[in-house]
């Protein structure tokens, strides 16, 4: 990616344009990740919503062993969808990483990329998720967020730690962050129309399974689905947070000019 400084409208641009041009590798990736969730997603509707709901409507006694293995079932994928939380966020932002960088990407790469900085990533989740439900004030959750939102490009691009990785985006943002708010804000609104979409064509192959299938199993369908088109609009966001990092860092530290540099060294042999 020929790096300089981008206005908010060409880092949107930007984001669509890198999205369009490796799309199968950032949905496919996303995708992949999203089945567990969408497997639990349709099986948590079939349990709760279909088999024992059928059950009570006909006057028949919930099965106390039939209970105890679907809350057994939803453990078990539950605590998978968690192991694989710092993939389903980390992979596509490594990838997306190293794509602006020119590095070639393979599934290999990507996992071993993700391994070696698992538990910090996962450390970065789980202090956001807990700050959205220890803060009972928003503007003050979303003040420190914005302010650690290139966390993940930093561990994976400068090769840091966590807590370093949070101080850095603190100071990268720092002076910016109205600027840096403004941006995740346009990306949010643009991921709730793209989702909203996507979802009326799951809508509309709902309506049309149930003309073949049962209620039950249609239903069953359209949430393992909806967790899947979730999915494909979620690179939407880690491709603009790694294009906002880039971009903190042109305007910061003159990343643009160095990059210049690197390629006049690289051509003056040859002229």
């Amino acid at each position: 990616m020929r790096l300089r400084p981008l206005e908010i409208g060409d880092l949107l641009d930007e984001t669509f344009r890198m999205y369009r041009r490796h799309f199968s590798l950032f949905a496919g990736i996303s995708v992949i990740l999203a089945i567990p969730a969408a497997a639990l997603s349709g099986y948590t509707y079939y349990s709760l919503f279909g088999v024992f709901t059928q059950q009570l409507s006909r006057g028949q006694p919930i099965s106390f062993s039939d209970l105890g293995t679907t809350i057994g079932a939803l453990a078990v994928g539950a605590l998978i969808n968690l192991v694989l939380v710092p993939f389903l966020y980390g992979a596509v932002t490594y990838a997306a990483c190293e794509s602006a960088l020119g590095h070639q990407v393979t599934a290999s790469s990507v996992t071993l990329g993700v391994l070696r900085r698992y538990f910090g990533l996962g450390g970065y989740l789980l202090l956001i998720l807990f700050m959205s439900a220890l803060f009972c004030f928003l503007p003050l959750w979303i003040w420190i967020w914005v302010g650690w939102a290139v966390v993940m490009p930093v561990m994976f691009i400068e090769k840091s730690g966590l807590i370093d990785a949070m101080g850095r985006s603190w100071r990268l943002v720092e002076g910016r962050w109205w600027r840096t708010f403004l941006i995740l804000l346009l990306v949010f609104v643009l991921i709730y129309v793209a989702r909203i979409a996507l979802a009326a064509y799951v809508l509309l192959g709902q309506v049309v399974l149930q003309i073949i299938l049962s209620s039950v199993a249609t239903s069953w369908i359209f949430a393992a689905a909806t967790a899947v088109v979730d999915s494909l609009v979620i690179p939407i966001l880690q491709i603009a947070v790694v294009l906002i990092y880039f971009d903190l860092r042109v305007r910061r530290e003159g990343l643009d000019l160095f990059q210049l540099a690197q390629r006049v060294a690289i051509l003056q042999p040859t002229v």
